[in-house]
């Protein structure tokens, strides 16, 4: 045989042999856990503002972004998803939330007070004298979120009977954009919500809406209405929750504008990070 036939020969084993290692190295995978229908969060068209970060997370460590969906409407987010290895990655949880390793903290937000322009005069305050003749609008959590901060400081003030419940998973196309609607059509005075669920319902609204963070509570034994919000993974990945503080260490500002642009209220941090309760669900602080 020739010595150009023997090169040639050799040019194929070394093709053959260095093929299947082309093949093998395929791009990693960023598996993350959401809801399909949960705006402004997340949907299965990848509208949320939760898509967005999880497509900025995925291209920065130069995967590919493949999603698990399971609907929060029901028990088990959690325990269906994340914990049964069916992904990896949940992108928005608060901070020191028990059943997942939590990352840093990556935006600060707070409960809002929502209300028409020009209706009512700069309520900001639980204390405002003007709740007790105004009808409040508030998201029903259910058992497994417990009472939020609103419920509570409406409670010791003595309002519960001026309080409307509306669903915070009100309706398939809009989950939560029912109480917003109410607060436009003066079906309710003022709404109380965790503020990034204002993202995409208030903005276009008419009458115009205003959103308000409400103020520190000035109680003997105050409640929290502002909370760092951070992304979750498995209690013993502990490998992926470095590398996301990688990325959110180099796309801290991206991500803030993501965030900015979907109109998300956030807040600066101004002291330790409040504990969300324990259950098997993601649920707003």
């Amino acid at each position: 045989m020739s010595s150009s036939c023997l090169s040639r020969l050799g040019g194929v084993v070394v093709l053959a042999l260095i093929a299947p290692a082309v093949a093998l190295a395929a791009p990693p995978v960023l598996r993350v856990c959401a809801d399909p229908d949960n705006l402004p969060f997340s949907n299965d068209r990848r509208e949320g503002f939760e898509n967005a970060i999880a497509q900025l997370v995925a291209d920065d460590l130069h995967a590919k972004l493949e999603y698990t969906w399971y609907s929060q409407r029901h028990p088990g987010f959690l325990r269906q998803t994340l914990q049964a290895g069916k992904c990896d990655l949940v992108v928005g949880v608060p901070q020191g939330y028990e059943p997942v390793l939590s990352t840093s903290p990556y935006y600060r937000s707070t409960y809002v007070f929502v209300y028409r322009k020009g209706q009512l005069r700069n309520l900001h305050s639980f204390d405002d004298p003007a709740l007790r003749e105004l009808r409040i609008g508030l998201h029903a959590l259910g058992a497994e979120g417990g009472n939020a901060p609103p419920a509570n400081a409406v409670a010791r003030r003595g309002l519960s009977a001026n309080v409307v419940g509306y669903s915070i998973l009100a309706s398939a196309d809009a989950p939560a954009g029912s109480i917003f609607k109410a607060v436009a059509r003066g079906d309710v005075d003022v709404a109380i919500v965790w503020g990034p669920l204002v993202s995409g319902f208030v903005r276009d609204q008419a009458p115009e809406l205003l959103v308000v963070p409400v103020e520190p509570s000035q109680e003997v034994h105050p409640l929290q209405f502002a909370f760092d919000m951070s992304m979750g993974v498995r209690r013993t990945d502990e490998s992926l929750r470095q590398r996301l503080e990688g990325v959110l260490k180099r796309r801290r500002g991206d991500i803030r504008n993501i965030l900015q642009s979907r109109d998300v209220p956030m807040v600066d941090s101004d002291g330790p990070a409040a504990i969300a309760p324990v259950a098997d669900a993601i649920v707003t602080p």
